[in-house]
Parts: C-alpha cells; sequence; structure tokens
C-alpha cells in the first residue's frame, strides 16, 4: 500500500442544506470518471460519498469530507461536528435510523446508509463519540 496521493478533494458539508445535498459527491463521481478509474470502481465511490454527505446532512451539525485518490486504492473520509452515534452496531443494521421526520418526508432515512457505505467499501472504519460527533473512513482498492 502507498502513501503516495494522486488527488485529493475536500468538501464542506452543512447541516439541513437539502438543496446541494449531493453535489460533492456529483463532483466526486466526476473526478473519478476523468481519472479513468473503472466504472464498478467509480459505482461503489459514488454511493459511500453520497450514503455520507447524506447523513452529514441529516444527522449532524456540519462537518466535512475529503477524496483521496491513491495509486492502489480510493480513500473517502467524514468528520462531524453532531450528536455522535449512540450505537454504533446499532446503526449499521438495514432499516435501524434516526432520521427526524423532515429527512423522512423528503424521501430520506430508510436506515440504509451506513449499511450501504460498508457494504461497498473493501476496509472500513468508524468512530464516534456522543455529543463530539463521528468519524467514517471508507477505502476501494484498486486493481
Amino acid at each position: 500500500m502507498t502513501e503516495e496521493v494522486a488527488a485529493s478533494f475536500d468538501y464542506e458539508i452543512e447541516k439541513d442544506d437539502f438543496k446541494i445535498a449531493g453535489s460533492a459527491s456529483s463532483h466526486i463521481k466526476k473526478i473519478l470518471k476523468q481519472l479513468g478509474l473503472p466504472n464498478p470502481l467509480i459505482r461503489r465511490a459514488s454511493i459511500i460519498a453520497y450514503e455520507l454527505e447524506i447523513n452529514l446532512v441529516i444527522h449532524t451539525f456540519g462537518g466535512s469530507m475529503r477524496l483521496e485518490v491513491h495509486p492502489d486504492r480510493i480513500v473517502i473520509l467524514t468528520e462531524d461536528v453532531g450528536p455522535g452515534i449512540e450505537d454504533v452496531d446499532q446503526a449499521l443494521i438495514e432499516g435501524y435510523s434516526t432520521a427526524n421526520d423532515k429527512a423522512r418526508e423528503m424521501g430520506f432515512g430508510a436506515g440504509m446508509g451506513l449499511p450501504n457505505i460498508r457494504r461497498c467499501s473493501d476496509d472500513f472504519s468508524i468512530r464516534s463519540k456522543l455529543g463530539e460527533g463521528t468519524w467514517i473512513r471508507s477505502e476501494i482498492h484498486v486493481g
């Protein structure tokens, strides 16, 4: 595994900003296409980025997302300021959601975000502390 970073991009995501929710993940998809990565990897990275971005909008007070493209892997990281996740194991179960009514009325909050991120990742890690926030790292191996 090499630490060389071919490209990196940072995004700030605001709480409840549904007007531009999905724009960072769309930009990530565009970048990966421009870099000529295989479509299956782009599809997985796009799902991961979108789910992470929507989680930041719905469940946090705001946060950041970072894309790193290494020669041998794609890494997507998020870090937020927020309430944290009370039970991470439960949050990883499909269908479990703490989304508010507003998010559910807009069609979000089905409880598939974290399970989708984990399923699309080759390596996945999450740390959360109540009252402080959550840190998520997703990695896809290239080649």
